[in-house]
């Protein structure tokens, strides 16, 4: 990787150059990508914070890709880059092998299969010939072969030899203006949804200890977000999930004050995890309303009928507002760790540096930038790390059932 990549855009969040830089780059490679639409959606719902889909009609995965930023060049830059790495990731033109764990294990460095993220059918076995990948793995900077299904997202059928061993999402693909960056951003989503599974599994009594004192933000960003808020008679949420990682990482749940019967609006959540304390809640607090407006805009394709029969139900989000109001902030926004790094080499520095001293030894990286592009695109993987609990087929990995004993011993 290229050594060094300082940060020249600190508005909000770290990028290597402005959202409109980024924005004017990435439009003229739209129609290479079958990138044809971007939508700003901002004025369907009343917080005010830009909201953009972008549409990619040809995908093999999701069609519509969501962005969001405090002003509008941000969310295009955040929703352009989100569809560009889906392409990326289901057009993989890398060198891949057909073997067995078995076959390779003496012949190929390969990553700690015990630690990836199984089906709960899996039907992995040491003499399952699967695609394997090549990757980098960034500890101790050597290469690692890892299971195609956990870098690619083409989900067309039929899907790969093999496939059906390990749970395949979109965990760990991200972009940049650098690959560092790109690098970094991918790293933190996958501790991100390491945390937020495993605040999800603790017992009801320690995760009301996490809950965030939001007067104690003292971010003019997020200041900025609570605000929109609070003038559109929302009530948010905010606990910190931050794991033995040490990495600061936030979960903001809102829904409406005064629920309407006649215009109902979905309870929602937003996740986010950066280095910086400051750029993670902001994270969280605008994701929250992007997956609101994503809704409330019925562009994704993967929301479901289910999903909007619940938004009707207005005793469910009464409960969500009861629960949200019930339990009191103890958790200081000054008391959760941070870093401030003046370059991506020095974030992903610190990132590795806490990942090995929670006794997590591997963190790979697939780079799939295509040389016709140009943009940094890469998939990352860290054994051991929990993804969501809610995709189907999800099941507790090692991390996940220990916290599933404490919950129980508590």
């Amino acid at each position: 990787m290229t050594p060094h990549a300082p940060k020249h855009f600190r508005a909000g969040t770290h990028r290597l150059v402005p959202p409109e830089e980024t924005v004017q780059r990435i439009r003229r490679l739209m129609p290479i990508m079958g990138i044809t639409r971007i939508a700003n959606v901002t004025g369907l719902d009343t917080l005010g914070l830009p909201v953009v889909m972008v549409y990619r009609p040809n995908s093999r995965s999701l069609a519509v890709s969501p962005g969001k930023g405090m002003d509008l060049a941000s969310a295009k830059a955040s929703g352009l880059m989100e569809s560009v790495e889906g392409y990326h990731a289901e057009n993989v033109h890398l060198p891949l092998k057909l073997a067995s764990h078995a076959e390779l294990r003496f012949s190929h460095p390969l990553v700690d299969v015990t630690g990836l993220p199984r089906l709960s059918a899996s039907i992995f076995h040491e003499r399952l010939r699967l695609l394997w990948v090549e990757g980098a793995e960034l500890m101790e900077r050597r290469p690692a072969w890892v299971p195609f299904d956990l870098v690619h997202t083409c989900f067309t059928l039929p899907l790969p030899t093999g496939s059906g061993a390990f749970l395949m999402s979109s965990n760990g693909l991200a972009s940049g203006n650098h690959v560092l960056e790109a690098t970094s951003h991918a790293l933190c989503e996958v501790v991100e949804r390491d945390a937020t599974t495993l605040w999800n599994l603790r017992a009801a009594r320690a995760r009301r200890r996490t809950r965030l004192d939001l007067g104690t933000v003292d971010d003019a960003a997020c200041r900025e977000m609570l605000a929109r808020y609070e003038r559109a008679g929302v009530e948010a949420a905010v606990w910190e999930t931050t794991t033995d990682v040490g990495i600061p990482a936030f979960l903001c749940r809102i829904a409406e004050r005064t629920p309407d019967p006649l215009r109902p609006l979905p309870v929602t959540q937003g996740m986010g995890c950066h280095p910086s304390r400051r750029v993670a809640l902001l994270r969280a607090l605008t994701e929250a309303a992007q997956s609101r407006l994503t809704l409330i805009s019925g562009a994704r394709d993967d929301a479901s009928r289910q999903r909007y029969e619940g938004i009707r139900d207005l005793d469910r989000t009464v409960r969500a507002l009861e629960h949200m109001r019930s339990e009191p902030p103890v958790r200081c926004f000054q008391d959760v760790p941070t870093f401030e790094g003046d370059s991506f080499d020095e974030d992903l520095a610190w990132e590795l540096e806490r990942l090995r001293a929670a006794g997590l030894r591997q963190v790979v990286v697939v780079e799939l930038t295509k040389r016709e592009l140009g943009i940094p695109v890469v998939r990352v993987i860290i054994p051991g790390l929990e993804p969501l609990h809610d995709i189907p087929g999800y099941t507790p990995g090692a991390r996940a059932r220990r916290v599933l004993q404490e919950a129980r011993d508590e």
